[in-house]
């Protein structure tokens, strides 16, 4: 469980009643976007409440009648999705500029500008947002934010998701390091180990992080990897 100077109230109104939780504001939108998280990791208090600043608890005949249920994470995950969740005007601000900022850097990382082929730098975008008067929903999932955020963008930032496709190169000596991480990094969709203990892939990365791709290749390599675009999704 949370501490309680950490919660806020998620609260839910029904049938003429109201009840209310206190939850940690980060793991709710963890659990609406549906993650796996143990409802007790994201309460302060294992009860449900008639009025939680009063520490009022709500009694079972009105559980059974609004829930049909009396068991506390049946009833909390319901408060939870269905409910609203009252932040401060500071745990809101921050919460949205996190999510501005998550959108921010996925749009610069897995898009580019379709005129010249390379990515849109994070001011750009954050610019362009500004420019459109983007409202940012702490609350909804990030897939479905950057489509919107992306659609509202596009009469004044040229914007195409896009991925690249590398033959990469790594001499013998750097091999056996480089394979985890470029692994871990990328989509390798083929790959062999030579000869002469080289190891060769094709390897698929978003189209945003070419620079980033690139100097890993010659952090790995010392300079001697050798790299080849093959295609541009």
């Amino acid at each position: 469980m949370i501490p309680l100077d950490k919660a806020v109230v998620a609260r839910l109104e029904s049938y003429g009643e109201k009840f209310e939780i206190l939850v940690d504001p980060d793991l709710v939108a963890d659990i609406r976007h549906g993650n796996d998280i143990d409802i007790e990791d994201a309460v302060a208090a294992l009860f449900i409440f008639e009025n939680s600043s009063k520490a009022e608890k709500a009694s079972e005949d009105n559980l059974k009648k609004v829930f049909d249920s009396t068991d506390f994470e049946t009833v909390a995950r319901r408060i939870i999705q269905k409910g609203e969740i009252h932040l401060t005007a500071e745990q809101r601000k921050q919460m949205v500029e996190d999510k501005r900022r998550q959108i921010i850097t996925f749009i610069s990382r897995n898009a580019i500008n379709p005129q010249n082929k390379l990515p849109h730098p994070p001011k750009r975008i954050e610019m362009a947002m500004e420019e459109v008067r983007i409202s940012v929903d702490p609350f909804k999932h990030l897939d479905e934010q950057v489509k919107s955020v992306v659609k509202a963008l596009r009469p004044i930032l040229p914007i195409k998701f896009a991925e690249i496709k590398f033959a990469v190169k790594v001499p013998a000596d750097y091999a056996p390091k480089a394979y985890g991480e470029i692994s871990s990094s990328t989509t390798v969709e083929r790959d062999e180990w030579q000869n002469d203990g080289s190891w060769v892939c094709v390897c698929t990365i978003p189209a945003g992080i070419q620079e980033e791709f690139y100097n890993m290749i010659n952090r790995l390599t010392k300079g001697d990897g050798e790299v080849k675009i093959l295609d541009q999704v």
